[in-house]
């Protein structure tokens, strides 16, 4: 049987090092292989956690580069024949201080944290073995802004019932409107950051059902998550939790035993599956 093996996105710092670091010290029974768009920034953080006893490997991913994600599916194929766990931890948001327009910040954080996942869920889903696990790191602002939408726009972002492929033309519609800006007065909520996190969020709740309808049997659970507020480069050094709490609940779903059958589709947070 080929050896189990662990992915970790966006992994060189924060709460995406956090968790590689997490699942080291749950002795994951497999490799971890931490990815980041740097490398330099990767393989330094690959020698700290060796430095700390604990044994990882890195790997080069930019997740707004499909042909990246390929690379990384290939390599996974090649050298393992599959994947156990994967954590799509990647994402980004712009200052409060930012001075890019707000359709540009729409434009750039919809890139990252929305396509740039759905890209390596293309890339590595299908490599996904029997009773593996998915976690997509999503928000707590993403409940935020699903309840500042227009009861239209909520309306079918809990429809149980979207595909893919409407939410993806929806998430399109948010960024020409932001663009335009005309996005409150199409009942979009004032977030860039949210509204890419209403797309994880939901395409989790897709994702999952997928897996359900053409894999029933094989016991594979994925879920989104709100790691909370963390203190990292991106939330901001007065946020309560640290990256290692923020890791918790990541690490839990990526963890959850063989047998288990929920929680599946949901959004968790501190280990809670939230009303969506």
């Amino acid at each position: 049987m080929s050896k189990k093996v662990a992915v970790v996105t966006g992994a060189n710092k924060g709460t995406g090092l956090a968790i590689v670091r997490e699942l080291c010290k749950a002795q994951f029974t497999g490799d971890v292989i931490l990815t980041a768009r740097n490398e330099k920034l990767g393989n330094e953080a690959v020698k700290m956690l060796k430095s700390e006893g604990f044994e990882v490997s890195y790997h080069h991913l930019d997740i707004c580069d499909q042909g990246s994600a390929k690379q990384l599916s290939n390599f996974l194929q090649k050298t393992y024949g599959g994947l156990d766990v994967l954590i799509n931890n990647a994402g980004m948001a712009f200052k409060n201080d930012a001075t890019e327009t707000f359709g540009e910040q729409a434009e750039v954080t919809m890139r990252t944290n929305f396509w740039g996942t759905l890209w390596v869920c293309h890339a590595l889903l299908p490599l996904l073995r029997p009773n593996a696990r998915v976690v997509n790191v999503s928000s707590f602002v993403s409940k935020k802004a699903l309840d500042t939408c227009s009861p239209q726009l909520q309306a079918k972002f809990r429809d149980t019932e979207l595909s893919e492929e409407e939410l993806c033309l929806l998430m399109g519609q948010f960024v020409i409107a932001a663009q335009q800006g005309n996005h409150q007065a199409q009942g979009w909520p004032n977030t860039a950051y949210g509204t890419t996190k209403i797309g994880v969020t939901v395409l989790s709740r897709i994702q999952a059902h997928f897996l359900t309808k053409t894999r029933a049997a094989d016991g594979i659970l994925l879920n989104a998550c709100c790691p909370g507020w963390v203190r990292t480069d991106m939330a901001g050094s007065k946020a309560p939790k640290s990256p290692e709490e923020g890791a918790q609940t990541p690490t839990y779903l990526a963890l959850l035993p063989e047998g288990a059958k929920e929680p599946h589709g949901q959004l968790v947070w501190d280990k809670t599956v939230q009303e969506w």
